[in-house]
C-alpha cells in the first residue's frame, strides 16, 4: 500500500488494485504548487466534508479521472450539479466496494459547500484494503466517538489533522490514539496557514516520547504503508 502526501489534508492511497484520492485541495495551495494536477490519477475521490480547503480541485479531477466521488449526500449531489458523473452518496454507515470496505464515521467540524449551501455531515473514513485498516478522520477536534473505533477495528494507521485552530492539534491527536489504539498517525491539516502552522520537530518529539509514530511526509512524498 502507498501513501502520497499532497498537502493540507489530500492524500493518495494506492491500494486494492485502485488509486483512492482524498479531500483534494492542490491547486489553490501555494504549498503544493510543485505538484502538477493533470499528472493526478485516481478511481475514487473520498471527501470528508464540504470546506474549501478540502473540495477546491474536487470537481476538475473528477472530471479529470473519471473518478466516483464518494462523499456525503449533499456533497455528491452538489458534485453533480457541476457535471461529475460519477458519485457514490453516504452517511454514517459501511459498504463494500469491490477493492475493500469503507465506513464513514462522524467527525466534530462544520461542513459548507462553495456555494454557501450545506453540505452535510462532516465525516470521516474507515479504510479495510489489503488486510489493512487505515482511519482517515478528517476534520475534526477530539471526540469520545472515537472510542467506539476500538470496539470494531484493529487499525493499523490513523491520519490525523495535527494543525489545532480548525482542528485537534498534536496533543489532542496523542489523546486520540489511546482512544482508538492505534500508534502509527500520518499527520495532515498542519502548516498550510498561519493560524495552523506548528513545529514539526517538537511534534514528532511529543509522538516518540510516548513510544508512538508520527509521520510528516513532504508534500509530493509517497510512503510505503
Amino acid at each position: 500500500m502507498k501513501y502520497t502526501y499532497y498537502g493540507q489534508s489530500c492524500f493518495l492511497l494506492e491500494a486494492g488494485g485502485k488509486k483512492l484520492l482524498f479531500d483534494p485541495f492542490i491547486s489553490h495551495n501555494p504549498l503544493a504548487k510543485h505538484i502538477d494536477i493533470k499528472s493526478i490519477e485516481a478511481d475514487y475521490i473520498l471527501v470528508s466534508h464540504g470546506h474549501g480547503d478540502h473540495v477546491a480541485d474536487l470537481v476538475a479531477l473528477a472530471k479529470q479521472t473519471q473518478a466516483t466521488v464518494i462523499a456525503m449526500p449533499e456533497i455528491t449531489d452538489w458534485a453533480t450539479k457541476q457535471g461529475v458523473e460519477k458519485v457514490h452518496g453516504m452517511n454514517f454507515g459501511k459498504f463494500t466496494f469491490d477493492w475493500g470496505a469503507v465506513r464513514m464515521v462522524p467527525a466534530t467540524h462544520s461542513s459548507g459547500l462553495p456555494d454557501g449551501s450545506y453540505g452535510g455531515n462532516p465525516a470521516g473514513f474507515v479504510l479495510e484494503v489489503d488486510g489493512k485498516q487505515i482511519y482517515f478522520a478528517g476534520d475534526t477536534g477530539l471526540t469520545i466517538e472515537m472510542k467506539v473505533l476500538a470496539d470494531i477495528y484493529n487499525l493499523d494507521y490513523a491520519i490525523l489533522p495535527i494543525g489545532g485552530n480548525y482542528t485537534m492539534d498534536v496533543d489532542d491527536a496523542l489523546i486520540a490514539t489511546k482512544y482508538f489504539n492505534c500508534d502509527k498517525v500520518i499527520g495532515v491539516h498542519y502548516n498550510t496557514f498561519p493560524v495552523i502552522e506548528i513545529d514539526t520537530k517538537v511534534a514528532v518529539d511529543k509522538f516518540e516520547r510516548e513510544k508512538k509514530t508520527l509521520l510528516l511526509p513532504e508534500i509530493g512524498e509517497t510512503i510505503n504503508l
